[in-house]
Formats: C-alpha cells, structure tokens, sequence
C-alpha cells in the first residue's frame, strides 16, 4: 500500500510562493501533495530584480535551464554592484562577484598587494579581479575556457513567478484562486489544519508555508509570532520603483547611488530599466524622496511610481508550529546587496533537508530557526558595514548612520582589519573574504598594517608575480565579447529553448 504524501499548502503567490512551489515539486513531488494559495487582486512587491551568484547554483540543483530562464524574464547577467557616493560624494567602487589575485593560506592577496604599493607599486586591487575589469568593459561570458566567471542575475520578478508557476503547475503543483478567510487550528496541538478562501473552498494540509509578504498572515496575524525590529540599524522604511527606457546598452552590474537621506537603485534589464530608491520617513518625505528619484532617471517612464512600506527585521521565529515563513513573511532586509531572492532559496534549501515527514519536529524547527537567525544577522551586518563606513555629513541620515552603535560581531571585524588587514569568511559562507576587503576598502577603511608573509618574497620578486597575474587578467578580459553581444546571442528575451 503506498504511503499518503505529506499535504503541503502554500499560502501566497509571487516569487517566494512560487519558489517555493516549484523547488518542493521538483525534490519531493513523489512524497508531497502541493497546493499554492494565491489571489489575482493581491498584489506581490514583485520588484526583487538583482540577485547574487548563489541563485546560478540554486537553479542547477532545481534543474532550471539557463537560457530559457533569461530569455522568459528579460534578464541580463551581474557581475557585482557598483557603489557611489557612499564613503564621500564623488566616490565609486564596485564589490564583484570575482576572486582577487590568488589566495595564500597564511595570507590574504590584499595584503600581498599591500607591500608591492607600500615598496612603489602603482596599480590598484581591482586590476587583480577579472570579474570586476569585465563589469568595468561592459563585457562578458558565462567561461573563459575551462575558467568560469562567478555572477548573478538582473530579471523581471513578475515575469520570473509567471516563469516559475508555468513550470510548478506542468509538475503537478494545483494552484488555488481566492483570498483566505480564515485559518483554523487543530485546538490541542495548535497546528494549522485548514484555510478557507472566499470562494468557499477550504484546504487541508499537514505542513503551511506562509509566503503573504510584509502582512504575514499565518505566521504572524494567526500564529502570533513577533518580530524582532532592526530599524534603530537600518533605518530605511520606505521605497519607491520606477521602470524607464533603456537609453544604453544593458551594463552587468547594478548600480547604487548613495542620496542625501537614502540611496538609488539602477538595474538593466534587456528591454528596460529597474530604478528605485530606498529612504527613511524619519529623514525624508515621500514627495521628496520621488522627486530626488525622478531627476536621476535616464530615460522615459514606463511605470507609475509604485510605493513600498517595510519593517528591517526578522520574525522570532521562521518556522513555528506546522508553518514555516519564506521570504518577506519571515523577515526583511533592505536590497543593497540582492539578498532577497536567496534568502528564499536558502530557507527553501533548509526546509528539504529538514522537512517534518512526520509530527515529532520541534528540533527540526529548532534547528532551522537557529540557522535562519544567524544568515539574517551576517547579512544585517554586512549591509550596516556600508553604511557606517561613510565619511559623509552632509545630512542628518549620514550622521546618524556614521555615530551609531553597531552590532559587537561587526565592530569585532572592523577593527582588527582597520589594525592589522585581517579578514575571513562569514560565518555563514555568503559573503567571502573579497566581499568584505572590496567594501571595506572602497570606503576607505584601510588597514594600518598587514600580514608578514608579503615580504618572505624579495621586492622584485613580488613584483613579477603581481606583474604576471595582471597581465593574466588582462589576457583573459582581451578575450570577452560585449555584454549586449554575449546576450544577444545567448539568452534574448523570447527565446524560445528547445
């Protein structure tokens, strides 16, 4: 006799409901029964566009063909994010998804770049990172060779859940059009046992994973889960986007233009462009804040201004009960690094390997909310990094962000770099030592010493070999076709993959 499948029921559409959907079915469609909950009058932020390397991974694992990907949500490839404006005005930096030079196990490259500049040196670190020259020359290419480069992504977040549902739907997911009503409890256990839509039709489950955004309304409004406010760190609270014409061929990397009470966004499409700013109400007005963004926009209007409205922060609890939170509904940190979209695949990734088959999952949950505080807090911290590291006093915004207490972790790293140019990983292997340096730097933060290993190697001898790997790199971008070209020929929108 074949054992009942576990009855999951997705509560929300958009691109975490529909990730969800489809990543489920794909892994364990055999096991589970999968329900998507969604209404055509609610509305989904749907403005998530940028995203970092690790989703190219997430899509292998999920079985996602590239090109047919791209070409269905008019996407563009991402090297890195270029930073103006954020340490001074007038500044510009660009953190890449590229490794620097070459790794030693006692030290890292900077530091070896470090002494070559304090022996004479002329040249800059970025001349030691492919993926960042690349973005620079406006070129690219999936590989060079055996030699692939590390990017992400800039799509159409609409289009991408359209992409996802006509996929779980093909799968076998069953999608249910209607508002929830209500949501029942089983009264001794205080599981979840059934939504009710306004059409009538009530849905049964086992597992519920709430994906109703900002609102979250299973894990939050019935479950009664709080949530942990991180806006006394970042205190964006609001976010306006506008898509434009494109006016130039499609860059690949966003662009983050620091303003005087919050910052812009830039993300190229194939065929138009993503523009939004993120901004605190403490520091500037709506009409304001609209008006800063419409005198930097490069091209005509194509859309209203659609206005956003969030909380930073973290939900106590991600998986409570039989429901787990994904996406907005679990917490929320502002797009400065495009850490929504995986912040999703994460949890999504966590709850296949942690999946509760069976009633007993308390430390299943236990687990998978230990896991889930610790990414949101690395990638908090990284983001208020950017922030606190600004040299501006222009306005009350940069001051406050300038002087304020920062998270102990945080503070820790700062200052041994600032001291001695010692870096790691994260504990959480986001963000690699290069990520941290890049930002670090590009802000100016510059350690007063480094690591001795970089003078085990006589001066010219350093030279050579720094020499040699620049001339590589060089090599290597002389051999890259233009972004437009590579894309044209690669992935256009409406290409059809057979």
């Amino acid at each position: 006799m074949a054992q009942k499948k576990t009855r999951v029921v997705v509560a929300g559409g958009g691109t975490a409901g529909w990730l969800t959907a489809f990543s489920l079915v794909t892994r364990l469609g055999n096991v589970l029964d999968i329900t998507l909950v969604e209404s055509d009058q609610i509305g989904t932020v749907g403005v998530g566009e940028a995203t970092i390397p690790t989703m190219c991974n997430f899509h292998q694992l999920m079985g996602i063909n590239e090109q047919e990907f791209m070409a269905a949500t008019n996407a563009t490839f991402k090297l890195g994010i270029q930073f103006d404006n954020w340490a001074n005005d007038g500044d510009s930096y660009i953190h890449s998804f590229g490794e620097i030079g070459q790794r030693s196990w006692m030290a890292e490259f900077h530091e070896f770049w470090m002494e070559a500049v304090a022996n004479g040196q002329q040249d800059s670190l970025e001349d030691y990172c492919l993926e960042l020259k690349a973005a620079k020359a406006n070129k690219f290419a999936t590989k060079i060779g055996n030699r692939p480069l590390n990017f992400a992504y800039h799509l159409d977040a609409t289009a991408y859940a359209a992409y996802l549902r006509k996929k779980s739907e093909a799968a076998g997911v069953t999608r249910c059009e209607g508002k929830i009503q209500s949501v029942d409890t089983d009264p001794q256990s205080g599981n979840l046992t059934r939504l009710t839509l306004d059409t009538g039709i009530a849905i049964e489950g086992d597992v519920f994973i709430d994906c109703t955004g900002f609102r979250g309304l299973l894990i939050g409004e019935h479950l009664g889960v709080g949530y942990e406010d991180w806006s006394h760190w970042l205190a964006a609270d609001r976010a306006i986007a506008i898509q434009t014409q494109s006016t130039e061929a499609p860059k690949p990397y966003t662009i983050a233009t620091a303003h005087k009470a919050g910052w812009q966004w830039r993300i190229p499409l194939q065929s138009r462009v993503g523009n939004g700013i993120v901004y605190s109400s403490r520091y500037l007005s709506d009409e304001d804040a609209l008006a800063t963004l419409k005198q930097n926009l490069d091209g005509e209007m194509l859309t209203e201004p659609r206005y956003l409205k969030f909380k930073t922060g973290r939900r106590e609890k991600a998986w409570h009960k039989n429901c787990i939170a994904v996406g907005l509904a679990s917490g929320f940190l502002e797009p400065l690094e495009s850490t929504s979209i995986h912040l999703v695949t994460t949890a999504l990734i966590r709850l296949m390997k942690l999946f509760p088959f069976s009633n007993d999952h308390e430390l299943l949950a236990e687990q998978y909310n230990r896991e889930t505080q610790k990414e949101m807090e690395t990638i908090r911290d990284f983001i208020i990094l950017h922030y606190n590291l600004t040299k501006r006093t222009d306005s009350d915004f940069w001051d406050h962000y300038r002087t304020m207490d920062i998270p102990e972790p945080l503070a820790h790293r700062m200052a041994i770099f600032a001291q001695n140019g010692y870096v790691w990983p994260d504990d959480v292997a986001l963000f690699r030592v290069d990520s941290w340096v890049q930002v670090m730097m590009g802000q100016g933060l510059m350690p007063a010493q480094h690591h001795g290993a970089s003078r085990m190697l006589p001066t010219d001898g350093l030279k050579q070999q720094l020499s040699a790997f620049k001339q590589s790199v060089n090599n290597a971008l002389g051999q890259l076709p233009a972004h437009a070209d590579f894309i044209a020929r690669y992935c256009p929108a409406g290409k059809q993959v057979k």
